[in-house]
């Protein structure tokens, strides 16, 4: 069955814009027309602020529903404090800073009536509820609270960012998208019982071979504030403006090796202007009325996709991100396999492997702010680490686990991606492969062969040893425990495990 491939545009609207002076409704205007020229359905968000501009409902209420989708921002700014009676902290009308611009710097309470306020001028002015939710970070009720009063279709988050812009999403579903936990709407739930039953897309099209290292330094450690390569059309170095790296993405993201459907978001909102997003918009917008054309992707409104996946799957299926290539480098390949209960990564560098990231989910981990006002300007949510190979690298050591024999590193060869059915996918390096499984992954080769985790720093994002045996190693993150199982082989440290006839198995506990 051929998989899907899908692009959601998605542009948000702001109505003011503190740090230099911009014309928001530009932007707006050129990316109707464009999307109007090419045939391109898509989706805009409105902050609360442009919900009650009639220059902008006015706009998007003579548009073709068929192809424009209209739905809401949830970025919290000064008129909406001020129309439900809750005092406003921040230092612009609208502000980015966690504790004022985003929920988990309210009560309960608030983010309900932020939320309804929202919901409702949105329905007096447009006639309907909004069926799509987005905000760069929000918290675990206000997604419970959302999903089950106004029925919505699909959710969308921030992609992975460590600092970026003041908060951390870190060690989650690396993309596509996922049914969140009802405690913590970071974590992929891992039964239908304890989910929530709108699926939550990861946004901005991240680039699956650099953008995880991203300003890393080996002696020094991973960035504080991660830089950008995405999909955005504001970055022109390596990213979304940059037209021979879009082209490469959209290649290596629609290559097919995805297990359930390919994946991105494109758009940009419009608070950057347009003389910034032009190029790289316009170069986008063509090219994918072209694909889209050729029946190589398909560009549709976000409800559309998340009706069509709440159809489709009742509990988060298994996926995968493979780029065989690098922008820049033939010679380096990536794989970002997620399921409901763990994500993983395999990276190569010229034949130089490593397993870059596992990162374990547990539905009944609580949101950091289920109960805690975010007082901050900064926050945090993170998923259960097991190995991070960009918050452990330093001090000369790139973090990470190889596969030795002989006290040396086995090196990789020509990556091939095969789908095995039911989620399952054999990764295949010449010298060994790796079967990437729902709840665990099992490496093969000729000959027997270790597992070692290396690591340079250790005080930053790191999980407790709880305890050791030959078939069983336990972890402790923030109250959780949780850890790995082999099936085949046995465990030799903390950080390394021996293969058994040539073949080691591992599964994901969780205590």
């Amino acid at each position: 069955m051929k998989k899907r491939q899908i692009v959601n545009i998605v542009n948000f609207i702001r109505d003011v814009e503190p740090r230099e002076p911009v014309d928001l409704t530009e932007s707006v205007l050129k990316q109707i027309d464009l999307m109007k020229r090419y045939g391109l359905k898509g989706t805009f968000l409105l902050q609360y602020d442009a919900v009650i501009d009639p220059v902008y409902t006015d706009l998007l209420k003579s548009l073709d529903p068929g192809q424009f989708e209209v739905g809401v921002w949830f970025e919290i700014v000064e008129p909406q404090c001020r129309d439900t009676n809750i005092p406003w902290t921040g230092r612009f009308p609208w502000d980015w800073h966690v504790h004022c611009g985003f929920s988990p710097g309210y009560t309960k309470p608030q983010r309900e009536a932020l939320a309804d306020a929202l919901f409702e001028r949105f329905r007096e002015v447009f006639g309907y509820y909004p069926r799509v939710f987005g905000s760069w970070l929000f918290d675990s009720h206000t997604a419970r609270y959302i999903s089950e009063k106004y029925d919505i279709d699909a959710m969308l988050m921030c992609r992975e960012q460590y600092g970026t812009d003041g908060y951390t999403l870190w060690g989650g579903y690396y993309g596509q998208a996922y049914y969140p936990s009802r405690a913590n709407v970071f974590m992929p739930a891992q039964t239908k019982e304890e989910q929530v039953s709108v699926p939550l897309f990861r946004m901005l099209g991240s680039d699956p071979v650099y953008q995880y290292d991203f300003g890393l330094s080996v002696e020094n450690g991973a960035s504080r504030v991660q830089g950008v390569i995405t999909l955005e059309p504001v970055y022109w170095g390596a990213g979304g403006g940059a037209p021979a790296w879009v082209d490469w993405f959209m290649k290596e993201n629609y290559n097919g090796d995805c297990l359930t459907f390919g994946y991105a978001q494109a758009g940009q909102e419009n608070s950057f202007g347009w003389a910034r997003m032009k190029g790289g918009i316009e170069y986008q917008f063509e090219l994918f009325g072209k694909l889209a054309k050729e029946g190589k992707i398909d560009v549709e409104r976000v409800g559309d996709t998340g009706r069509w996946f709440k159809k489709t799957w009742d509990t988060t299926p298994a996926s995968a991100i493979t780029a065989h290539t690098a922008y820049d480098d033939d010679d380096k390949n990536s794989v970002w396999y997620s399921t409901k209960n763990y994500r993983i990564n395999l990276f190569s560098d010229h034949g130089d492997f490593r397993i870059r990231d596992i990162h374990v989910f547990n539905e009944n981990v609580r949101d950091p702010f289920e109960e805690t006002v975010c007082l901050s300007n900064e926050a945090a949510y993170e998923t259960l680490p097991v190995v991070d190979g960009n918050r452990h690298s330093g001090k000369g050591v790139l973090a990470g686990v190889r596969v030795m024999r002989n006290g040396s590193p086995v090196k990789a060869e020509k990556m091939t991606f095969t789908d095995k059915g039911d989620g399952t996918a054999l990764i295949d390096y010449g010298t060994f492969s790796v079967l990437l499984r729902e709840n665990g992954f099992t490496f093969t080769s000729d000959g027997d062969f270790e597992l070692n985790y290396f690591y340079g720093i250790d005080n930053d994002h790191m999980e407790e040893i709880v305890d050791v045996s030959e078939d069983r190693i336990l972890m402790g993150f923030e109250g959780a425990t949780y850890g790995l199982k082999l099936e085949s082989g046995a465990f030799t440290s903390a950080c390394s495990a021996r293969s058994e006839g040539g073949k080691l198995s591992c599964d994901i506990v969780l205590a």
